[in-house]
Parts: structure tokens; C-alpha cells; sequence
């Protein structure tokens, strides 16, 4: 009888969702632990430690020291470059070069773009030669599409890019066998009401010279998106490479509250955050396993990071309110973002609209593909120089101008009200696990969603429009933030449990009170925090479209990896 090698099961056999490798107290300790110092610490220096290569079998077990030499790569020192001397980019907002019919009404005429992925050079800091990046149009992050809700859009993804990649691929990852394309790409907007087919499902990507339309419907809240790569299993590798861009929508309730936004929309930014590690040359430096036949790796942090392509750069305001459209689009790492005065902010928005109140923060913690709508109020402190942090570490600088202007923008005290979703409304409670193989050297292997591979039966089948609660049971050391696309959720609570009784006898005893989530994640989310040894629920309508989407970790090294799955929404039955 044939077995999966990854499984060690027949392949005729149904998987067991709590067949996931436990982690050991020992090992449980460790990580959460190195988490607990990552926070206090500041991400910026909770650098992953360096592994010995992946164990798979079967292969045998081998040492970096039995390993062939490889040419080695300097890393780039980041103190060695110059604070505040490169002005923010602000992408360019996409402009449609024709209208073209929709594909649900022929007679009704949408705005077209068409959008080339192409290789180009970008200097992401006075003091480097220009980096080789992969990039939408010629810029990275792409250029901002934006629309109104109720306003569809046709897109034309265009593959231009070289057929080799110049990243590292790991031909052992499902999706990235050696017979497939390197140069694949399929492009997701991330937190869009799409149909399937315009989704970017993963396994839906088109090689060099070949392109896809896509049609946008918007029919949602104004609210700020990204758009990415999500080819299967290079994700990780095309967005590191600089795949994405911001998708604003917006609508006339928005407008009506006089946000700050400007007649060319000068106080209303995009700010896209991720970190990338660079050599001595100024070139990407993905990190590596060690071994050349299998180089995933299980986390990827740089050591510089990134606002808007530039390291270290300065933005000049005037002496009035901002609206910051902060994104974190890194591969793995999360900010934890302040302003160097002390210097309060509100924020009036996450993933997929409005709050229903502006909230006073002095900080903001943002996880890989979760956004933060913040507006920041300089009127009280011209002339001076604020630097945004991600705990120690330096992002960007304000320089705000001395001389008063006029604002007449507003943050009224109420925003957009939101519908809850009330837990007597699910027809369906769904006990979900995230869990973590590892090789026989303790090393991470794979991840996996419920104890499930990829190809695995689908085994998340809801109806359009039902409600469902996700108990997302997180089994593993690491936080993972959870997005499921298509949808919009609201977070229920977090409740942590014990996890060793859990492995012992699949017993889930909570050993402290739920807990309701954050003011500022009380709105509608597309991406959710899960912590380690906590359930986190969510709530979630299921409306939209029916067909097939999928839900996974927005920690791409592990969504490449198999912890990634497809659900289908089953029209119901007249």
C-alpha cells in the first residue's frame, strides 16, 4: 500500500486532525520564552537562531559541517548606513487605460489596468548601489490601486518576469516541484469580496509571457487592502522578492466623516512596512537551511526594514493631522510601532474598515498582513523631528514644518457602526488545530492546518451565508496570524488552555478566562492574532460568493509549507 512520505500514513487513509507532532514542555518552554524576550526585547533584535539543516527523510541525517562549502555572503551592518537621508516614496496611485465590459454584466463598462510583474533595480538607501527586485510596473511596493465600494475594476496581472528565479527554491515544498515554472505568479488582494476565480488561488498561477484578468467587484466598506503574490509554494520567495502593493477602497460614508485625506490625497498615506535582509552589496540575502538540496527555512527576519522601499527615510508634514495607512507586509515579523516623543495616536481603523470609535494609543502591535488605520495630530509640535519606532529600533522620521496651516479635517468620536455577530447566529462550531511536524533532528519541518496536508479532502465545506465560530487551537511555540480569505470575521475571544494535557489525552482543560479581544481589534478583521497555548475564536459569515477559497498562516515561510488549506462555500440548495 503506498504511504506519504510526509505523513508516514497510507495514502488511502483519512488524516487524523489531531495527528500533529506535540511539542515537548522542554522545547514548548524554550520558544515561548524566546518569545517573551522577542517582545521585551523589540522584535528588531529577536533574530532567529541559526539551525542546523533540515532533516528529511529519506535522506539521511546530515551536519552543516558534512555539508559542501557554499560562497558566503556578507550581511549588511544596518548602523553602517545613515539615518533620514532618502524622502519617503509615496507609490503612485494606477491609473486605467480604458474601460472594458464586466464579466457578470457585458453591458456595463469597468476601468482596466493592466499590471506587469518585471524584474527592475530600486536604491533602497542613499548609501547602497540599486537592488534587484521583482515589482508591479517598475516600483516596489506597486503602484496604489484605488476605487469606491460598488465600483468593479478589471486588472491584468502580467507575468514579464525572467524565467529563472533568483531566490532560493525549494523543489521539495508541494507546489515547487522541479517540473513546475520557477518564475510562477498569481496575484491575491488581500481582504477583497471576489469571486473564486479572481481570488488567486494559489495553484491557479501562469508563468513568464502569460497574464490573467481579474475582475473586482468592491462590493465592500471602504478600507484599506494589499494586494501580493500567492503562488504556491514560492509566496515567500516573490513577495521578499517585492510583489505587493496597497488597494484603497473607499465609499461616501468615509468621505462624510472629513478625515484628514488633502485635495491629491497628500495627508491621507499608504505605509507599507517589511523587513529584508540585504548583503554588503545592497542585494536581497534570503536566509537559507544550509543545505542546498532543502533551503526552507521555517522563519525569515531581516536586518533592515523597510517603509515604503526606503531604509531610514523622512517624511515632511505640515503642522495638522495625518491619516497613516500602516501595513505590515513582512514574511514573518511583527512591529510593535510607537512614536519616539510619546506622542499619543488614534486609531480608527484594522483590516477592513472603520471602528466604531477612535481609540488613543501609544503604541500599536501589528502582526504579518494585519493593517492599522492611525491618524497622528502634529499640529502641537512644529519644528520638531519624531522618529516612528518598532520598539528600539528606528523606522522613519517626521519633520514637522514650523509654519501653522489650516485643518479642516476632523475625527468625530463616532465612526462607522458595526453589526455584531452574535454566537447564537452559527449554525457550525469548528475545533481547528495548529500544529508543527518536526524532523528527527527537532528541526521544523512543516506546518500543518488541523492536522491536514494540502491536498488533504477538503474538509471546511460551509453555506453561503451561514455563520460559523473557528476555535483556532494553537498547538505550537510560535504566534501565528491566521487569514482567511474572501471573508470578513470578528474576533470572540482568547483563552489559554493547557497544552500539555491536550497532547497527552486530547483533553482541552482552559486554565484561565476568555478574554475579549483588544479595543482596536473589535472591528472586522480578515487576519487574527493566535497566540501560543490559547484558542482564539473568531466569527464568521460566510457570504460573498460560493466556490472554493482558502484559509492559512500569513507567516509565509509556514504558509508555503503546508499550512495553508482550501474551504469551499457550498451554495445551498433552493
Amino acid at each position: 500500500m503506498p504511504v506519504n512520505r510526509l505523513t508516514d500514513r497510507p495514502e488511502d487513509q483519512p488524516p487524523d486532525p489531531f495527528d500533529v507532532r506535540p511539542v515537548s514542555r522542554r522545547r514548548f518552554l524554550q520558544r515561548t520564552a524566546a518569545l517573551g524576550a522577542a517582545v521585551l526585547a523589540g522584535a528588531s533584535s529577536a533574530e532567529p537562531l541559526r539551525s542546523l539543516p533540515m532533516c528529511r527523510a529519506p535522506r539521511l541525517l546530515k551536519t552543516a559541517l558534512e555539508l559542501p562549502a557554499q560562497p558566503q555572503r556578507i550581511a549588511l551592518n544596518p548602523t553602517s548606513l545613515a539615518r533620514f537621508v532618502d524622502p519617503l516614496p509615496i507609490p503612485a496611485v494606477a491609473r486605467s487605460s480604458e474601460q472594458r465590459a464586466s464579466p457578470e454584466h457585458h453591458s456595463l463598462k469597468l476601468p482596466y489596468y493592466r499590471i506587469e510583474m518585471r524584474e527592475t533595480r530600486q536604491t533602497l538607501h542613499r548609501d547602497l548601489p540599486p537592488t534587484r527586485q521583482w515589482s508591479y510596473d517598475g516600483s516596489v511596493p506597486g503602484p496604489t490601486l484605488e476605487t469606491r465600494s460598488g465600483q468593479g475594476l478589471l486588472v491584468e496581472w502580467v507575468n514579464a518576469l525572467p524565467s529563472q528565479h533568483f531566490l532560493p527554491v525549494d523543489h521539495n515544498i508541494h507546489g515547487a516541484e522541479m517540473q513546475a515554472p520557477q518564475s510562477r505568479t498569481v496575484a491575491h488582494v488581500h481582504g477583497a469580496r471576489v469571486p473564486p476565480g479572481s481570488d488567486g488561488y494559489p495553484e491557479l498561477w501562469f508563468a513568464p509571457g502569460h497574464s490573467a484578468q481579474y475582475h473586482y467587484p468592491n462590493q465592500q466598506d471602504a478600507s484599506t487592502l494589499w494586494y501580493h503574490d500567492h503562488a504556491m509554494g514560492i509566496t515567500r520567495l516573490n513577495i521578499f522578492a517585492g510583489l505587493l502593493g496597497t488597494f484603497i477602497v473607499r465609499d461616501d460614508f468615509e468621505d462624510s466623516l472629513r478625515l484628514p485625506r488633502g485635495e491629491h490625497g497628500e495627508y491621507d498615506i499608504p505605509l507599507m512596512l517589511y523587513d529584508r535582509t540585504l548583503d554588503r552589496d545592497g542585494q536581497l540575502l534570503y536566509p537559507e537551511s544550509g543545505d542546498p538540496t532543502a533551503p526552507w527555512v521555517p522563519e525569515c527576519y531581516g536586518n533592515v526594514t523597510l517603509c515604503n522601499g526606503k531604509i531610514f527615510p523622512y517624511f515632511e508634514v505640515e503642522p495638522r493631522r495625518y491619516r497613516l495607512r500602516v501595513i505590515n507586509a513582512a514574511n514573518g515579523r511583527f512591529f510593535n510601532l510607537a512614536l519616539s516623543n510619546g506622542l499619543a495616536f488614534q486609531q480608527i481603523g484594522t483590516d477592513l474598515g472603520l471602528l466604531e470609535a477612535p481609540i488613543a494609543m501609544s503604541h500599536v502591535l501589528l502582526f504579518p498582513a494585519e493593517r492599522a488605520d492611525l491618524i497622528i495630530d502634529f499640529s502641537a509640535h512644529r519644528g520638531e523631528q519624531i522618529v516612528l519606532k518598532n520598539q528600539h529600533e528606528d523606522l522613519m522620521q517626521f519633520r514637522v514644518a514650523t509654519t501653522p496651516v489650516e485643518d479642516r479635517s476632523q475625527v468625530p468620536t463616532r465612526l462607522r457602526p458595526i453589526e455584531r455577530l452574535a454566537e447564537a447566529q452559527a449554525v457550525t462550531t469548528r475545533l481547528l488545530t495548529l500544529g508543527e511536524r518536526d524532523d528527527y533532528a527537532g528541526n521544523s519541518a512543516s506546518m500543518l492546518l488541523d492536522g491536514k496536508h494540502w491536498d488533504d479532502p477538503i474538509s471546511e465545506r460551509p453555506l453561503l451565508d451561514s455563520t460559523e465560530i473557528w476555535s483556532l487551537l494553537n498547538l505550537t511555540g510560535d504566534v501565528h496570524p491566521i487569514h482567511l480569505h474572501l471573508v470578513r470575521f470578528q474576533i470572540l475571544d482568547r483563552r489559554p488552555f493547557d497544552l500539555f494535557a491536550y497532547n497527552a489525552h486530547r483533553e482541552l482543560r482552559y486554565t484561565g478566562p476568555a478574554l475579549p479581544p483588544a479595543a482596536n481589534e473589535a472591528g472586522w478583521k480578515d487576519t487574527v492574532r493566535a497566540d501560543p497555548g490559547v484558542v482564539t475564536r473568531i466569527i464568521v459569515r460566510f457570504d460573498g460568493y460560493a466556490g472554493r477559497y482558502v484559509w492559512h498562516c500569513h507567516l509565509l515561510e509556514h504558509e508555503d509549507n503546508e499550512m495553508m488549506r482550501p474551504y469551499e462555500i457550498i451554495a445551498a440548495r433552493s
